[in-house]
């Protein structure tokens, strides 16, 4: 994900500083170009002999280190970074950065950098929360570096508060958005549904489906990476949402359809990747219904379409440029299905599926998709739900781009 990429971590005195090993390790496994700089504080909680067994690159920590190739290095290195993240971040090289200060081998690498900067600050709780340490977090933010922000916790110095440094998965997270994918879709405001959901028969017992939510959420994180403004409307699954997308939570199909007719007019696209209950219990049981000798039945009611409501409204509102995307799960007559709601519900695409093949489905990681517009079909091999978002919004911004020609 990360191969011809080079990420540079500036770490600095902090006990913390442990994790950023951790940090080093995963993105080099996705095959980024890593080099670390640390200050001299920094080499009492960590050995940069640590640093240089993982990244295989020489840990930079004395500006006239003479052991190295002779090109100016941290302007080098500036030059050369995709992504400058500092991690820990103390209040003293935050303080550095935003009063132009640049003294020692992390602050004069960082000031020439042009890539994106993320700080990631920690320390006591009550030297974050200190006013002039915020005006400088404030200050970097204006100059366009990303904040992220301290956890809350048990810190190393005995008390309980902000000023903790978020585990590496969170970390690398930001390095991913930051660069992980080219920005093509960027200003897009695209919300998906995703998930499940569930029909209440009492208030113990619900209908719902097998659903796991992985495609919808691969839609959303690949969106994201690609830097969509992301909607994520989901239903209740067993996975964490992606990062940095905006996360409605529902639970009936009630729910999700007014969740999503809420917003659809805000937005550029709309993937509907949830498996919504067609019908539910007309009626729900105000207490629990009690077994009784026999067979039981529950009469049921049609839900709300969701799809077709999006379609009648963009007619009905002249809406212009919006791309409406429907899911599709079939087990036979895959086509001829789903070919068949693009008309009826007066949608764009349809991302049609077969229960019955193999990779394909819910629970799995990889699915096989039919894209399925009015004029063309294109058969997806089995690939991962990450690849198979991506190829899904591939078309679509084809669609988007058509669009805007004619």
């Amino acid at each position: 994900m990360l191969k011809g990429k080079t990420v540079v971590l500036g770490v600095t005195g902090s006990i913390a500083a442990y994790k950023i090993a951790n940090l080093a390790s995963m993105l080099v496994k996705k095959h980024a170009d890593v080099h670390v700089i640390m200050t001299e504080n920094a080499t009492n909680f960590i050995n940069p002999i640590t640093f240089e067994t993982l990244t295989g690159n020489k840990c930079l920590v004395d500006t006239f280190d003479r052991n190295f190739q002779f090109n100016v290095e941290h302007v080098a290195l500036a030059k050369r970074a995709d992504v400058f993240m500092v991690a820990p971040a103390s209040a003293n090289i935050i303080g550095k950065i935003a009063g132009g200060i640049a003294d020692d081998m992390l602050s004069t690498t960082i000031m020439p950098a042009k890539c994106p900067k993320i700080i990631a600050p920690a320390m006591n709780t009550g030297m974050i929360e200190n006013p002039i340490v915020q005006d400088n977090i404030k200050k970097l933010e204006s100059y366009g570096y990303e904040i992220v922000e301290s956890a809350t916790g048990y810190l190393a110095c005995g008390d309980t508060g902000k000023g903790k440094l978020p585990d590496a998965e969170v970390l690398q997270d930001y390095i991913l958005k930051a660069i992980a994918k080219e920005k093509d879709m960027a200003g897009v405001r695209l919300l998906v549904t995703a998930g499940p959901t569930r029909e209440a028969i009492d208030p113990v017992r619900y209908i719902t489906n097998h659903s796991t939510g992985k495609m919808g959420y691969a839609i959303a994180r690949q969106a994201m990476l690609r830097g969509a403004d992301v909607t994520l409307v989901t239903g209740k699954v067993e996975i964490e949402p992606p990062r940095f997308v905006n996360v409605v939570d529902i639970t009936s199909a009630q729910d999700m359809y007014e969740a999503v007719m809420d917003r659809s007019t805000e937005q550029d696209v709309i993937i509907k990747a949830a498996a919504v209950a067609d019908y539910r219990p007309a009626e729900v049981a105000e207490h629990k219904i009690k077994k009784a000798d026999g067979d039981m039945s529950i009469k049921l009611s049609r839900t709300k379409d969701i799809l077709l409501a999006l379609g009648n409204q963009r007619i009905e509102k002249g809406i212009q440029d919006q791309i409406i995307c429907g899911f599709s799960m079939e087990t036979r007559d895959l086509i001829e299905n789903s070919r068949k709601k693009i008309d009826s519900k007066h949608i764009d695409l349809i991302a049609a599926n077969n229960l019955k093949v193999a990779g394909a489905g819910f629970g799995v990681d990889t699915n096989v998709l039919t894209l399925i517009t009015r004029d063309s079909i294109s058969e997806l091999p089995m690939m991962s739900k990450e690849e198979c978002a991506d190829m899904l919004l591939d078309r679509i911004m084809e669609m988007r781009k058509v669009a805007d020609l004619s």
